[in-house]
């Protein structure tokens, strides 16, 4: 089984395009629009070759808000990146710290052993930084 892609539907497209390619070093496709259902989208990918799976980031004006804490409902928890080291999840973690997003969960060993950090996109997703 591969993962081909995730979707995530979003309210300032742009500004999400730009968190993932600025913090993952994403490559985006052109936009998509779909002028009769209201619906753009782009697909996102990682420059590494050991990994084909990509991002789907989407907009449509009758997608219904959710004002919870996205990684604590039911459905998907959260999106796990691997960046190769411990050093580079801390670094990433006080980038985007700096940067005033917020950071959910502190770098620190995990009870299952991973090194991870937990932080949030501009749409309030959960991103699990991993060595």
């Amino acid at each position: 089984m591969k993962i081909e892609h995730i979707a995530i539907w979003c309210n300032d497209l742009e500004l999400t395009r730009d968190f993932y390619m600025n913090y993952f070093n994403m490559k985006s496709n052109e936009k998509y629009v779909n002028p009769t259902k209201q619906y753009t989208s782009y697909f996102l990918s990682s420059p590494s070759e050991n990994t084909s799976a990509r991002l789907e980031l989407m907009q449509r004006p009758d997608v219904i808000e959710n004002s919870n804490t996205r990684g604590m409902l039911m459905g998907l928890a959260h999106l796990a990146i691997s960046l190769g080291s411990k050093e580079a999840v801390d670094i990433l973690t006080n980038r985007v710290r700096a940067d005033g997003y917020t950071i959910v969960g502190e770098p620190r060993t995990t009870g299952d052993g991973y090194y991870e950090s937990v932080i949030e996109d501009p749409e309030g997703n959960w991103v699990e930084l991993t060595e």
